[in-house]
């Protein structure tokens, strides 16, 4: 597998996996070899592992570091399960405006709307739309349509 095109934990093993072999007193080409990297990584990984041991082999998370803490992301998480309206909006539909917004009141933190569907994303929220509804809906005359009234319409004139 190319390292350069490799999953974050990918990279990560086969460092310490490197560290292993550095132990065994394998010359730095025959780790490469079997690593499938160039001898000049190996180099590189050997002086960071001198310095600072296995630790001195971690990568970085990759990329900045999270807005929002573990902790905060529960809190909001919860409130968006309570409910808009729990919430002090007037109806229930969690918009990403609302939501940017509840992010805002609730940490300080403020999000463009645009964004926040990629963030509840990460939580494995999907987008909902509502179910229209005419609110002159009658359930009771559509039960008893569909009892009475549909049993007859379709069987239709079978004569």
């Amino acid at each position: 597998m190319d390292m350069k095109y490799a999953p974050f934990e990918y990279r990560q093993h086969v460092r310490l996996e490197a560290a292993d072999l550095f132990t065994k007193n394998l010359s730095k080409t025959e780790i490469a070899e079997r690593l499938g990297v160039c001898r000049q990584t190996v180099s590189g990984w050997y002086k960071h592992y001198c310095e600072g041991g296995i630790d001195g082999l971690k990568i970085g998370t990759p990329g900045r570091e999270p807005r929002l803490s573990q902790a905060q992301w529960q809190n909001i998480e919860k409130d968006l399960l309570a409910g808009p309206r729990a919430c002090g909006y007037e109806t229930d539909l969690w918009t990403l405006e609302r939501i940017a917004d509840l992010i805002e009141k609730k940490t300080g933190v403020c999000y463009n709307s645009n964004y926040v569907w990629k963030l509840m994303k990460r939580l494995n929220w999907s987008c909902q739309k509502p179910e229209r509804k005419a609110k002159e809906r009658d359930e009771d005359e559509i039960a008893r349509w569909k009892s009475e009234d549909w049993p007859r319409i379709k069987v239709g004139n079978r004569t």
